[in-house]
């Protein structure tokens, strides 16, 4: 599986979660404990996700 972060990740890329495809859902994992524990969103929760945090300026 190939894991990507963001563009807009500061510190190096170090502090930041990761995103890839696991399956038919998306996975995010946290860049500094790659061997840790997942999440597992569908597709449909993934773009809900996305959509809050962008429309979200404290997150």
């Amino acid at each position: 599986m190939k894991w990507r972060k963001s563009s807009y990740s500061g510190n190096g890329g170090a502090d930041c979660v990761e995103v890839g495809r696991i399956s038919h859902n998306i996975g995010v994992r946290d860049s500094k404990d790659p061997d840790g524990p997942r999440l597992a969103l569908s597709p449909d929760a993934w773009q809900a996700l996305v959509e809050h945090l962008k429309r979200d300026d404290t997150a």
